[in-house]
């Protein structure tokens, strides 16, 4: 099985040729927000991200209405956008709005204002509508997600079984933070109550067991944003970031019981947000208890990249979101874009050679690394391996967990510092033994690639290495035999070494 497809192309300005940029506004009960991207493609990236705390959902369960104060912010936050997506010539705008401004009495006049804030249609998302793109958000996210994916947001929760591509029957719940504070008045101890007797019945969550619990949503993200501090970890990236079940049980227990204000790295939450993290935890701790998920993984896309994936075509859907932004990073920023798809069969070749027992998913992130193996040539030499790493290891990828993003970047990393480097300690500790040998051996390989081609396209088709029994066998046609030099021989020599066989470099008469 290949992963290596065409290239992808630049237009004029040197952006990639995935379209114009679109934006996605998403009035949501806690938080309005306008997200632009940089097009729409498998690999989505954002280009600007905004946001304002306005409360829309504050109340609306116990007073039927949105609030006059948070309409206000609203509005004022709309125009913004507006403003902004002119400022940075987006078309193409989005604009959905979820449960405060579909369940308040006055949700309609909020709305009609809202469009002329905007200066855009909006689509007023139903429970279902809403649990369908979050859940797609997920498959967007996640390569192969198997579970059940949850939005909390301020006025609801929505839940949805995914498994690959396919989704269940989603479901809607009035278990958001804003709505659980109101229904509790503000004692997250009768949340508990509510909470269950909500969840009791709940479809979604009877197939949960053993699989993943998908957490959307910014008082999840903001409830994972303390633990990671807590474990002083090594990354600060949300999305793929996996609790297992029985620590996050441990850690919402503990966000339940003491104040917030005694947390540690609560500094890190916004003020406006901290109020929500107990109704969070609460719910969180609920589904665990009922549902007995094996983890929960943090999911940074949601409803609005739900919303874009929905828009590809069939092709584009089925592509590796890892693999399309890998690509596109190597044509933005390698020397010679080609190569990189060229090492990703050479080292193919040498793979088969040496029987190693490669899984599937062991390929494509090597296919990922090789990809991104000249990304950091515009660095100081001296600091190309440090450059690569840090732009790998926090890049906003999507369908990689964390032990896949520690291999990427320690693997280009020994790339440019060699395998006997003492690379990012911090890093090391989120791979396996296991994970770290195959980076030291790819490091290796693409070190042996780098001197004998210079990074350009056309050498490595033509040269091959290859595991013999006893040796490691890099076969040079005699055409370009001048290549072959002794820092070459010295590339081989660590190869080898990693691998247990002993180097040739042989000159053949004929091109392979």
């Amino acid at each position: 099985m290949k992963i290596v497809k065409p290239l992808a192309k630049l237009d004029a300005p040197g952006r990639l040729a995935i379209g114009q940029p679109v934006a996605i506004v998403d009035i949501g009960s806690n938080s309005v927000r306008l997200v632009a991207y940089e097009g729409l493609s498998r690999a989505v990236t954002p280009i600007f991200n905004d946001k304002l705390l306005a409360g829309l959902g504050r109340g609306v369960t116990t007073t039927g209405k949105l609030p006059k104060d948070g309409v206000e912010k609203a509005l004022g936050a709309l125009r913004r956008f507006r403003a902004l997506c002119d400022v940075m010539e987006i078309e193409d705008i989005s604009v959905i709005a979820t449960a405060a401004a579909r369940d308040a009495s006055n949700g309609k006049e909020f709305l009609a204002a809202a469009r002329e804030a905007i200066g855009a249609p909006i689509e007023l998302l139903s429970g279902k509508r809403e649990a369908e793109l979050a859940a797609l958000g997920v498959v967007a996210g996640f390569h192969k997600p198997d579970g059940v994916s949850g939005d909390m947001g301020g006025g609801s929760l929505e839940l949805n079984e995914v498994k690959g591509a396919k989704l269940g029957r989603g479901v809607t719940l009035p278990l958001g933070g804003l709505a659980l504070s109101d229904l509790s008045d503000k004692s997250p101890k009768r949340a508990v109550k509510i909470v269950r007797e909500a969840l009791a019945g709940c479809k979604p969550l009877e197939g949960l067991r053993d699989r993943s619990f998908y957490a959307i949503g910014g008082t999840w993200r903001a409830l994972a944003r303390l633990h990671m501090r807590q474990r002083n970890y090594p990354l600060n990236v949300m999305h793929g970031y996996v609790i297992p079940a029985r620590d996050a049980a441990d850690f919402a227990e503990l966000v339940e019981r003491v104040s917030v204000d005694a947390l540690i790295a609560i500094e890190s939450v916004a003020p406006a947000r901290r109020p929500l993290l107990a109704y969070g935890a609460v719910v969180l701790d609920e589904i665990i208890r009922k549902a007995k998920p094996r983890d929960i993984v943090i999911s940074a896309l949601g409803v609005r990249e739900g919303l874009l994936f929905e828009r590809l075509d069939a092709a584009q859907r089925k592509l590796d979101p890892l693999i399309a932004a890998a690509r596109d990073l190597n044509v933005l920023r390698s020397r010679a874009p080609m190569h990189g798809e060229e090492l990703c069969e050479w080292t193919d070749v040498f793979m088969r050679s040496t029987h190693f027992d490669e899984t599937e998913e062991e390929r494509r992130l090597r296919h990922a690394a090789c990809l991104l193996a000249d990304i950091g040539w515009r660095a100081h030499p001296d600091y190309r391996g440090e450059q690569s790493l840090n732009i790998i290891a926090n890049a906003a990828f999507a369908g990689i967990d964390h032990a896949g993003r520690a291999y990427l970047a320690l693997a280009n990393s020994y790339r440019h510092l060699g395998p006997d480097a003492d690379v990012s300690p911090q890093i090391r500790t989120l791979a396996t033994a296991h994970v770290l040998d195959r980076a030291h051996i790819l490091g290796a390989a693409m070190r042996v690639a780098y001197m004998l081609s210079a990074a350009m396209p056309g050498v490595l088709p033509r040269a091959p290495m290859k595991c013999t029994s006893s040796k490691l066998l890099l076969t040079v046609p005699a055409r370009i035999a001048d290549l072959v030099n002794d820092r070459l021989h010295g590339r081989m020599k660590q190869m080898a070494r990693l691998i247990g066989r002993e180097p040739e470099i042989r000159i053949a008469e004929k091109d392979q």
